[in-house]
């Protein structure tokens, strides 16, 4: 095999939310691989300061501010994209969440979830991939050259998620469209996949649920022990994204160290396996 084929060199990958978190990282591993990166941030100094980063290390990036759950906006950052850097080969669909705002909680009963709490969460988790890859897929369709298309939804996707009813919700979908998308984008040679991650312990999450901070929190329930790294994620997304998969699409790849897999059993420190959470009393 030829090891180029991991190489993103002169590739042109737009990385919504890539001022901080695991979009950063994103950008980061991309840029590292040879990618040209634009980094999509509404905080735009955070996307400023990202961009910096990967320009010190010898990398092209720009950051261009854009709020993407406004279509407007979302269709002149890939205009500008393209008039900087000629083209767009890869984008992650990397902004979403279970943050609505500081004065709402990120986990409510259904019962008690209000029609624009659904709102908000579907602009934010599942509009914002429609602006992004209806501008982009455009694009590329015009470009004749193909392209990749990364999609981030989470494990929540593909487990149910009490408390958590529209981001599970709006994820699955992502998963879904993502199946679909590949069908309809196939023949113009743009692969669209997905990433479901979970038990990244990133500073969004830790300020949310400060518990869940460290290895500690992870050790007996991901079968693999430990917490997950943007390196983790972000090694999925450089192969998506490259010549290694190209002969993947329509599928939806778990980062989350096991979790899906054990489906429910916890790891005791003494007893061993267990689907039994009160077997941590003895």
């Amino acid at each position: 095999m030829d090891i180029s084929r991991v190489m993103l060199t002169d590739k042109v990958a737009i990385i919504t939310g890539g001022g901080r978190g695991l979009g950063k990282g994103f950008a980061q591993g991309l840029a590292a691989y040879g990618a040209k990166v634009v980094i999509a941030e509404r905080k735009e100094e955070a996307g400023e300061q990202a961009a910096q980063e990967i320009r010190e290390r010898g990398h092209e990036a720009l950051a261009i501010g854009c709020d993407v759950r406004d279509g407007e906006q979302v269709r002149h950052m890939v205009e500008r994209t393209v008039q900087e850097f000629g083209g767009v080969d890869c984008l992650i669909n990397n902004v979403g969440g279970i943050y609505l705002g500081s004065n709402r909680p990120p986990a409510l009963p259904f019962i008690e979830q209000t029609e624009d709490f659904w709102d908000d969460s579907y602009t934010l988790n599942l509009k914002t991939v429609y602006y992004c890859t209806s501008e982009v897929a455009k694009v590329m369709v015009r470009q004749g050259r193909g392209g990749t298309i990364i999609n981030i939804a989470s494990s929540e996707a593909l487990r149910s998620a009490p408390s958590f009813a529209p981001y599970s919700a709006y994820k699955a979908a992502i998963v879904n469209f993502t199946r679909t998308l590949a069908l309809e984008l196939s023949q113009d040679k743009i692969r669209v996949n997905c990433i479901a991650p979970d038990a990244i312990p990133t500073e969004a999450l830790t300020r949310s649920f400060p518990e869940l901070a460290g290895d500690a929190a992870y050790a007996h329930h991901v079968p693999l022990a430990r917490a997950g790294t943007t390196d983790d994620v972000a090694g999925v997304v450089i192969f998506l994204a490259s010549e290694l998969s190209s002969f993947v699409t329509g599928v939806t790849i778990p980062v989350e160290g096991g979790m899906l897999a054990a489906g429910g059993w916890l790891r005791h420190p003494k007893l061993g396996w267990t689907t039994n959470p009160a077997s941590f009393g003895r």
